[in-house]
């Protein structure tokens, strides 16, 4: 009978072995991408292209027999992608930061490490970062599934001229964190205003004596904590390695399905994937019926919904913006044939752009 520590060289040796083969594997990929990217720079072609990158992970995990599981998959081509690209140059790709984040997050997510990822104090200063071409894409949130509709982005599409070119969905988890990671130290608790009305209930319930500070972002708040012993951060345990803090809860939020969607925007526009969403702003004329009439070709034309919201328009009172997300791509004969026909009974209308669904 073979030792069992025999046995146990034999796999690791056979996992060394594979290792290497990976490794000469994702070299011989980088060549290949490399003679890619010179094609594309001789013809002037964009670099990153989202429609071919959720292709590939669309192809990747639809045909994934396992045990290896898919987000996994996703996570390491990601990487791959990014690294590839930056072989030629990195993207640059500006946020609403600091660091540590859930915008962050969902840059690193979405673009990879080797991105040149840049922090920006808030929307106005990313749309504008991308408008004037120091950043070629910027990710910014557009709705949570706790609070709704994030109105300032809203606001910058009225005043910029970009695309959503694709969107980040993720799952928003907040812990409680300090620098000894003991409740009775606390006097004092700082958190972005979203996220302590995200977790409202549960400091109701377990830290009602101690009051609650609003701050500029998660990431500020956890920088404040390190400073203060007394101080807790509402932040992700993201921020606590990068600020040195302890968890004494997490997921304190009240809603365990709390996600926030991020949306990546630019200045061209994806092709069509199969797997697209469309979104669009509008106002309506002040007319009975008006809203039922802009959304009545959508139901002719067999075309899905996904979101609907509405928010005043800011330099006319009693006036309203609504932001919509439907199924499919502008390419797709139905929905442009839709779009056409609720455009000429708005009286505002501007398309936010195509581009492939979140995974």
């Amino acid at each position: 009978m073979t030792d069992w520590r025999e046995r146990l060289a034999s796999l690791r040796q056979e996992i060394d072995r594979i290792d290497r083969q990976i490794l000469d594997l994702l070299n011989k990929r980088a060549e290949i991408a490399r003679q890619v990217g010179e094609l594309k720079k001789e013809h002037g072609l964009r670099i990153y292209v989202p429609e071919r990158e959720a292709e590939i992970l669309e192809k990747l995990t639809s045909t994934n027999p396992g045990p290896f599981p898919n987000e996994a998959v996703r996570t390491i081509f990601r990487e791959i992608i990014s690294a590839s690209i930056s072989l030629e140059k990195p993207m640059r790709v500006a946020f609403l930061g600091p660091e540590a984040t859930f915008t962050h997050m969902a840059c690193l997510r979405h673009f990879g490490e080797s991105a040149h990822l840049i922090p920006l104090i808030n929307v106005t200063e990313v749309f504008e970062s991308v408008e004037r071409g120091e950043a070629e894409y910027g990710v910014v949130p557009i709705e949570n599934s706790t609070e709704g509709v994030v109105s300032n982005t809203l606001d910058m599409f009225v005043e910029h001229n970009l695309n959503i070119i694709g969107e980040i969905t993720m799952e928003v988890a907040h812990a409680l964190l300090s620098k000894t990671g003991e409740v009775a130290h606390l006097k004092k608790i700082y958190s972005h205003p979203h996220a302590i009305a995200q977790c409202r209930g549960w400091l109701e319930r377990h830290l009602r004596e101690i009051p609650v500070f609003h701050v500029e972002s998660t990431a500020r708040a956890a920088e404040l904590a390190s400073e203060d012993p007394t101080a807790a951060a509402i932040a992700s345990e993201g921020a606590a390695k990068l600020y040195g803090l302890r968890v004494i809860k997490r997921n304190i939020q009240d809603n365990i399905n709390n996600f926030t969607r991020f949306i990546i925007i630019g200045k061209m526009s994806p092709e069509r994937t199969g797997r697209d969403k469309t979104s669009v702003i509008f106002s309506v004329r002040d007319e009975v019926g008006a809203l039922f009439r802009i959304l009545e070709p959508f139901a002719k034309y067999g075309i899905n919904l996904t979101k609907i919201e509405s928010r005043p328009v800011k330099k006319r009172a009693w006036e309203y913006l609504f932001f919509l997300d439907m199924e499919g791509h502008i390419q797709d004969e139905k929905v442009r044939q839709a779009i056409d026909e609720m455009r000429l009974l708005t009286s505002y209308f501007k398309l936010l752009g195509s581009y492939p669904r979140s995974i």
